[in-house]
């Protein structure tokens, strides 16, 4: 009889063990860790060169457990889309808070999703214009690449966040020109200058950095971009020059968790990674990557290389994103500029 307990008590024990080994945070599965990031496309440099080995550092010594990235770069439409479409990603850093809303409506991400002061971005930077060295056609401000002849290259915004903003860009910065002429928001100047610079459109590659590469083989005059290109290509002595404009956007990035692919199990190291990404660490190596910090603005000032722009704006210019879209891209871009075409 005792040998019939001894035996019944050692295949119990035998199968919780078994159970438990397949459970999700179990011993053989203790030490390691992988976390999924689908990023816009210029998120590339600051993540996998500084970021993913900082943190993954910062969590061995906190947890003992090694932390392994995996990521995929594309335009921000296409990032979300993806992520419609059941892409793995356990974190997204996106162009335009826009894409976040769109997670939210399909219970991929919740509504409170932002955790910071920031309201979930984690960085941001302007746009700019890039123009062959020496500047030969004399391109100062948005309104010069309406000039006859001037070859633009321009993301395609079905696909890309930063192409968006371009556009947000040029129509903002007419309307805040006017204001400051004392003309009032002259919305008839900033479509009629959006117009005249998409005639000049030759090329709408899908993502930021595509359009980066195709302008870099030699094609175009001038490209519309973040910053950020701008700066990599400085650094990097390529033959180009970065102009300027007068009034310009700042993009503005989300990061959020997509919950709809994240365990109990994972979700510590997600939200550290998450919250990691407002570290001063961490807002140091965006901007030395180029982009601009959102909690600490004496980074951004110490940074000589930053632009300064004389009249500023973000999103809000136009009543943030819930309305951008709807009156800007779809209704001033779409109906008057790309179906007049």
């Amino acid at each position: 009889m005792k040998l019939a307990r001894y035996l019944y008590f050692l295949i119990v024990l035998c199968s919780l063990c078994l159970i438990a080994g397949c459970m999700p945070g179990s011993v053989e599965n203790k030490g390691k860790r992988t976390i999924t990031v689908y990023g816009f496309s210029i998120m590339k440099e600051s993540l996998e060169k500084e970021i993913y080995p900082a943190f993954a550092a910062k969590w061995k010594r906190e947890t003992g457990e090694e932390v392994t990235f995996a990521s995929s770069f594309a335009g921000s439409e296409t990032i979300m889309n993806q992520i419609l479409q059941g892409a793995p990603a356990d974190v997204a850093i996106l162009s335009i808070e826009r894409e976040v809303d769109a997670l939210i409506q399909a219970g991929h991400v919740p509504r409170d999703w932002w955790v910071t002061p920031q309201k979930g971005i984690v960085n941001k930077t302007p746009f700019i214009i890039l123009v062959r060295k020496g500047n030969p056609l004399g391109i100062r401000d948005f309104p010069d690449l309406a000039k006859p002849g001037v070859k633009v290259i321009h993301p395609d915004p079905v696909s890309s966040g930063g192409a968006r903003w371009s556009i947000l860009a040029i129509y903002g910065s007419e309307l805040k020109k006017s204001e400051a002429e004392n003309r009032g928001t002259d919305t008839n100047r900033a479509t009629q200058t959006l117009q005249a610079i998409w005639k000049n459109v030759i090329s709408t590659p899908g993502s930021a950095r595509e359009a980066r590469t195709q302008f870099e083989t030699g094609f175009g005059d001038a490209l519309i971009t973040y910053e950020l290109e701008g700066l990599l290509m400085k650094q990097a002595n390529a033959p180009f020059e970065i102009v300027v404009p007068k009034s310009t956007i700042f993009s503005e990035h989300p990061a959020v968790i997509v919950d709809r692919n994240v365990t109990a199990d994972e979700r510590p190291v997600m939200e550290a990674f998450r919250n990691y990404l407002w570290s001063e660490e961490a807002q140091r190596a965006f901007v030395k990557h180029h982009f601009r910090s959102t909690t600490d603005e004496k980074l951004n000032e110490a940074n000589a290389e930053f632009a300064r722009i004389e009249m500023p704006f973000d999103v809000q210019l136009f009543g943030g994103w819930q309305r951008a879209l709807p009156e800007i891209i779809e209704g001033v871009f779409r109906e008057k500029v790309q179906n007049q075409r």
